[in-house]
């Protein structure tokens, strides 16, 4: 028998999707949590460790065949995060094939975040073990969320001239079970969305779907950062393998809204 799967970030957006894919196709998994699963929750069995501390997490991932490190911070500990799980992994008895989920284009455009990812992927490609960095372009919820932070403003801002490949979660997920079968890969092909669209254009889309009247506003991003977004940083047209829309997604959330409150 294979030995299982360990996530982290698994109750995440990501990471709730691996989880499912993994199950879908038989596999064990465990995802790593700072707390246990309340009584009575279904799901994966969680295993306690802290990525912050290093607490917890040698044991995590003694006896795992493959980590799937989903788990972020958004910058604050990311590093650090990644550091006290390669170490483990490298420590461990039978070190386990570590795969990363990174970002499309952060040589690119001089995001901070960026910048961060950056790192993470040098401290898992310098750490001497198994490992795998994928990289994706940016997800349909995070491309969605501006307008929808911006829902009580008539108009809404967008980044002006400024193209997006965002893509689904599921179709993320289903290249990382992949990987978690197929073994070590290095850098992996990048990972596109099926679709090139205007950013403004997306937040157009987000707005009727959420069936809101606001005025969409393009602005021009300044700097570094705004030339290379507009250079196509963001995107790899290259590699459009994705399968789920845009469109398909917002027509999916907002049906899954109407039946929450029906």
């Amino acid at each position: 028998m294979s030995r299982p799967t360990l996530v982290t970030g698994g109750t995440g957006t990501l990471g709730r999707a691996v989880v499912r894919r993994l199950r879908s196709r038989g596999h064990a998994v465990r995802v790593l949590s700072r707390r246990p699963r309340p009584p009575g929750e279904p799901g994966p069995d969680r295993v306690i460790g802290d990525l912050t501390t290093g607490e917890g997490v040698d044991a995590a991932v003694a006896d795992v065949g493959t980590v799937v490190h989903c788990a972020t911070t958004n910058g604050r500990g990311d590093v650090r995060a990644a550091r006290l799980l390669t170490e483990a992994v490298r420590d461990a008895e039978h070190p386990p094939h570590l795969v990363y989920v990174s970002i499309v284009g952060i040589e690119a455009v001089p995001l901070s975040y960026y910048r961060i990812k950056l790192s993470c992927e040098g401290i898992v490609a310098g750490a001497g073990v198994p490992w795998t960095i994928q990289r994706a372009t940016q997800f349909h919820d995070l491309v969605a969320r501006p307008a929808v932070a911006q829902r009580r403003s008539p108009i809404v801002l967008a980044p002006a001239d400024v193209d997006c490949q965002p893509i689904d979660v599921r179709d993320v997920a289903r290249r990382l079970v992949e990987l978690v079968e197929t073994g070590p890969a290095g850098r992996a092909p990048q990972l596109g969305g099926p679709e090139v669209i205007a950013l403004a254009d997306l937040t157009r889309r987000t707005l009727a779907a959420e069936g809101r009247r606001s005025r969409v506003l393009s602005v021009p991003l300044p700097g570094a950062i705004g030339r290379a977004l507009r250079s196509g940083g963001l995107l790899t047209r290259d590699h459009a393998v994705g399968e789920i829309t845009f469109d398909q997604y917002l027509a999916e959330r907002t049906n899954a809204t109407h039946e929450r409150r029906h």
